[in-house]
């Protein structure tokens, strides 16, 4: 198998469009992390398939990642999502992001993380919830009702850019 590629489909779909948009995936041992089988290493994600126990997980991570500006990302390591408004934002990116990549968004917003929530937030945004989204507007990374957007423009879950400029 191409070492760049997962024998996972969830996990080698969701790198695919990570690596697309220039967030870098690779698979690597990881000891201790926040979750099972992902790690981030200096605005990398690293995977280590046979610890992973929700293969979603993957994108939101990288969502933390997309939020940010392009030198903190470069930088961040390991623990990620303490702020409140990265953390919002990071779920709201998964989703369109799931959307995108034809990814069922249960799978990334599981009920096992998210204190549970997760078919909740699914919910809030198919019936036109803003959870997250006013930053990602805020961010010029989608329209959500915060700046003005152009004549026609679409609104989210479609983004505009995929990383935070």
């Amino acid at each position: 198998m191409d070492a760049d590629r997962f024998t996972n489909p969830i996990i080698d779909r969701i790198a695919v469009f990570l690596r697309g948009i220039g967030i870098g995936v690779r698979a690597g041992t990881i000891e201790k992390s926040f979750l099972p089988g992902f790690q981030i290493e200096c605005g990398e994600m690293i995977v280590d398939e046979s610890k992973v126990t929700h293969p979603g997980d993957l994108l939101h991570e990288a969502g933390h990642l997309a939020v940010v500006v392009p030198d903190r990302r470069a930088r961040m390591y390991h623990g990620v999502g303490r702020r409140g408004a990265e953390e919002m934002s990071a779920i709201a990116w998964s989703y369109a992001a799931a959307l995108h990549i034809g990814i069922d968004p249960h799978i990334v917003l599981h009920d096992a993380g998210y204190r549970g929530s997760g078919a909740t937030l699914v919910e809030n945004y198919r019936n036109g919830g803003i959870y997250g989204q006013p930053m990602l507007d805020i961010f010029g990374m989608t329209h959500a009702g915060q700046r003005p957007p152009p004549e026609g423009a679409p609104m989210f879950p479609h983004m505009l850019r995929w990383l935070r400029e």
